[in-house]
């Protein structure tokens, strides 16, 4: 079946479809990878997005559940060179193609995926609708004009309910904005008592759990669309370590008075080099974001750049003067991508536990004593 792919700027594309006989409006972005197609389109980030691999060949190593970065795939369509029907994995479950179907997701194949990305370096991410219908260019432009822009990923995608992974040391709230799976696994490796709970969790249900630290996941869409979780963030700050990936780093520079604007393509593949500017060091990261926290904006704050991306000097981490938080724009969890920078993880345990030994809490039992006695003495 003939598949289309329409940018707003009246660019067609015209191939095979190999995905549901649907239509959907979405941003056009582009991610390099070579590999980690189901990573990337079970990444609640790509939420509202239309994604074009670059790398040439997509669907060979098929599908399994066991490499899902969230329940569900979460990305509007997706736009290849060419699919590979028949998957050679003895691991995989089902095709690219099936699971795409079973999810109601558009997918193109057979179109000229360089010219589509070069085109996006030059002017910009831009808005497409991808199709399966027969409806004349001038019908699917109107509808994709008609149709408006996203402001609710992060509730979208975000969980409904609290939940636990059961660890036995530091218990970390993990504030999910579209969490993918891997902050979890590398939690949970390092035995956290991981309590995972909604975008729209207040900072007072968040002291009620009595977390030693507060994980910001990443997420997709505006940060600036999500100014609730901000004042969360703000509220908490100082009183418990935090942690910011991504959205979360963006969410963080935000809640200490820095400011965020869309970048011009954005940053998605898995081989970002980002310089350390302590060390020197230079780390290979995994990215996807359309977001960045702007360099100008740091100044009058209490926040310190500890990274920047080598390719185009953009922020990629920052941490508190004051308080034990931090936050770093890439995704030290990877999946897909380097493991490069997963040392952040053990970095935010040292520092929950730094911060016990400066501020050594009383026993709850006497806390509670003292709440009662304050009450009868009040009655």
């Amino acid at each position: 079946m003939q598949a289309r792919l329409l940018l707003e700027d009246g660019t067609l594309f015209t191939g095979v479809s190999f995905g549901a006989e649907t239509e959907k409006v979405g941003e056009v972005v582009f991610n390099t990878g070579m590999t980690g197609y189901q990573e990337l389109l079970s990444d609640p980030s790509y939420c509202g997005q239309i994604v074009t691999m670059t790398y040439p060949l997509i669907g060979n190593y098929g599908i399994t559940r066991d490499d899902f970065e969230a329940i569900r795939p979460n990305l509007f369509g997706m736009a290849v060179r060419r699919y590979e029907p028949i998957p050679s994995n003895w691991r995989a479950q089902f095709s690219l193609g099936e699971l795409l179907k079973e999810y109601e997701i558009p997918a193109i194949a057979g179109i000229d995926t360089r010219m589509l990305t070069r085109k996006i370096r030059q002017f910009g991410s831009m808005k497409g609708i991808l199709t399966t219908g027969q409806e004349h260019v001038e019908e699917l432009l109107e509808r994709m004009k008609a149709t408006p822009v996203l402001t609710d990923q992060v509730a979208r995608t975000s969980t409904e309910f609290v939940y636990s992974v059961p660890g036995r040391k530091e218990r970390i709230v993990l504030l999910d904005c579209g969490s993918k799976n891997g902050i979890v696994h590398e939690l949970a490796q390092r035995n956290c008592d991981i309590i995972v709970v909604p975008h729209n969790t207040t900072a007072e249900e968040i002291r009620r759990l009595a977390p030693d630290g507060v994980q910001l996941s990443n997420g997709p869409g505006d940060p600036k669309d999500n100014m609730h979780v901000v004042e969360t963030i703000k509220q908490l700050l100082g009183e418990f370590p935090i942690f910011g990936i991504c959205l979360g780093h963006q969410l963080f520079a935000l809640a200490c008075g820095a400011d965020t604007n869309k970048l011009k393509f954005g940053h998605r593949g898995g081989n970002h080099p980002v310089k350390e500017l302590e060390t020197g060091r230079c780390y290979i990261t995994s990215q996807n974001h359309s977001y960045a926290v702007t360099e100008q904006s740091i100044e009058g704050t209490d926040l310190i750049v500890t990274h920047i991306n080598n390719n185009d000097k953009t922020i990629e981490g920052i941490k508190h003067k004051n308080y034990p938080a931090f936050s770093v724009q890439y995704h030290p969890e990877a999946a897909p991508g380097p493991n490069d920078t997963s040392h952040l993880f053990d970095q935010f345990i040292e520092m929950i536990r730094k911060h016990k030994q400066e501020n050594p809490q009383k026993p709850r039992q006497a806390v509670l004593s003292e709440k009662l006695r304050g009450e009868l003495t009040n009655a």
